[in-house]
C-alpha cells in the first residue's frame, strides 16, 4: 500500500485544509463520471478517498502517523479500506458539481423551505434622511396560490407518491464502485406527482404577485445602509416560513451639506468686513437656521462647530455636529466708492516685504478631506 501522503501530494506536516484541498483536486479529478470505463483512475479515486478517511481524521491521522498502516488498519474503512461516508463532507463539492443529488442513495429533504430573501433599491432625498420618511412601495414576488392553497392540485387533493423514486425525490443506482441518486424527473425531485394540476399556478403552488410594503425610513439614515423587512420576502415551499425583504437605501447627495458620518459640513463666503471687524451672519441647515458669530481679524478658513446640530444618529443616539467653514468673499465687481475706499484703507499698511507661508502638504487636498483630517 502507498504511503497516504504520498497519495494525496502532502507533506507529513501538512495542515488539515492543505489535506482537505489536495483531497479535493483529486477527488474531481478522477471521478468515474470523467473518467467512464477507466480502471485505473477508479482505483486512484478510491485511493485517494482511503487516504483521506486517514489523514482527514485527526485521531486516525496520529495512529497512521506513528504505526503507519497497521495503526488504522480497518478503522472505520469499508470493503478494500474505502469509506463512502466521507462523501457527506463535500456534497457541495462532488454531489453538486457532477449533478449527483447525493452519495449512498441520500435523498434530499423534502420538509418546510424558507422562501427566498429579496432586495429593493429605494432612493430618498437628503432632507428625507434627515427627518425620516415613511415610503410605500410596490414589489412582485412569489407566494403560494390561493386557488389550490399550495396543494398545486385544482381540487385539492393530496398529490400521489411518485412511483419512480417511490417518495424519496431520488433515483438511486450503481455507478461503478459507488452508489449514488440523482433528482428524479418525473416528479422533479418532490416524490408527489400532482394529477390535477391548477391552472391558476399550473401545478406549480406558486404564483407571483405584486405587493405594495410600507417602510419606515429612521432619521439619520446613510447613503448604502439597508433596511430588513422581517417575514416581507417570498412565501416559504411546503409551509416554509418566509423570506425577508432587504431595502437599500440611496440617498441624493445634498448641493450645499458635505456628510461625513453623523456630521455635516458647509462653506460660507463671508465678507472681509465681518471677517476683519467681527460681526454675525445666518446659514441655514437642515434643521433651520443657525446664527454665526465672527470674532474680529478671524482668519479665512476657520471652522466654527455646532455641537448636536448635525444629523440625528440613525440608532437614536443623539445628533452630530454642524462645521462651518469661514472663507473671505473676494467680490469680483466693486463700485467705485468701494474701490476708494479700499484703495485708502491700502494706504494705512505699509507692507515691505511679504513672507510665504509654510508649506503644507495637505494644500491640494479638497477642503472636504482636510476637514476629515481634522476631526477624524
Amino acid at each position: 500500500m502507498r504511503d497516504y501522503y504520498e497519495v494525496l501530494g502532502v507533506p507529513r506536516g501538512a495542515s488539515e485544509q492543505d489535506i482537505k484541498s489536495a483531497y479535493r483536486k483529486l477527488a474531481l479529478k478522477y471521478h468515474p463520471d470523467r473518467n467512464p470505463g477507466d480502471a485505473e483512475a477508479e482505483e486512484r479515486f478510491k485511493e485517494a478517498a482511503e487516504a483521506y478517511a486517514v489523514l482527514g481524521d485527526p485521531e486516525k491521522r496520529a495512529r497512521y502517523d506513528r504505526f503507519g498502516h497497521a495503526g488504522v488498519s480497518g478503522q472505520g474503512a469499508g470493503p478494500g479500506g474505502f469509506d463512502a461516508d466521507i462523501f457527506a463532507d463535500f456534497s457541495d463539492i462532488l454531489g453538486d458539481f457532477f449533478g449527483f443529488g447525493g452519495f449512498g442513495g441520500r435523498s434530499r429533504r423534502q420538509g418546510p423551505v424558507r422562501g427566498s430573501d429579496l432586495r429593493f433599491d429605494l432612493e430618498i432625498s437628503f432632507d428625507e434622511s434627515y427627518t425620516g420618511s415613511e415610503k410605500t412601495i410596490q414589489i412582485p414576488r412569489e407566494e403560494t396560490c390561493t386557488a389550490c392553497n399550495g396543494t398545486r392540485s385544482a381540487s385539492g387533493a393530496a398529490p400521489d407518491i411518485c412511483p419512480d423514486c417511490r417518495g424519496s425525490g431520488q433515483l438511486r443506482f450503481q455507478q461503478g464502485f459507488l452508489i449514488v441518486s440523482r433528482p428524479c424527473g418525473a416528479c422533479g425531485a418532490t416524490g408527489r406527482i400532482v394529477r390535477d394540476p391548477c391552472p391558476t399556478c399550473r401545478g406549480t403552488g406558486r404564483t407571483t404577485q405584486d405587493r405594495r410594503v410600507t417602510v419606515k425610513i429612521p432619521a439619520g439614515i446613510a447613503d448604502g445602509q439597508r433596511l430588513r423587512l422581517h417575514g416581507e420576502g417570498e412565501h416559504g415551499l411546503r409551509g416554509g416560513p418566509p423570506g425577508d425583504l432587504y431595502v437599500v437605501v440611496h440617498v441624493t447627495p445634498h448641493p450645499t451639506f458635505h456628510r461625513e458620518g453623523d456630521d455635516l459640513h458647509v462653506e460660507v463666503a463671508v465678507p472681509f468686513h465681518i471677517m476683519a471687524l467681527g460681526g454675525q451672519f445666518t446659514v441655514d441647515t437642515p434643521g433651520g437656521p443657525l446664527t454665526v458669530d465672527v470674532s474680529a481679524g478671524t482668519p479665512s478658513g476657520t471652522v466654527k462647530t455646532f455641537r448636536g446640530k448635525g444629523m440625528p444618529n440613525v440608532s437614536g443616539r443623539g445628533r452630530g455636529s454642524f462645521h462651518v467653514r469661514l472663507v473671505v468673499d473676494v467680490p469680483k465687481k466693486l463700485t467705485r466708492e468701494q474701490k476708494k475706499a479700499i484703495e485708502q484703507f491700502g494706504r494705512t499698511i505699509t507692507v515691505d516685504r511679504l513672507e510665504p507661508t509654510a508649506a503644507d502638504a495637505d494644500a491640494d487636498k479638497p477642503f472636504f478631506e482636510k476637514v476629515r483630517d481634522l476631526f477624524g
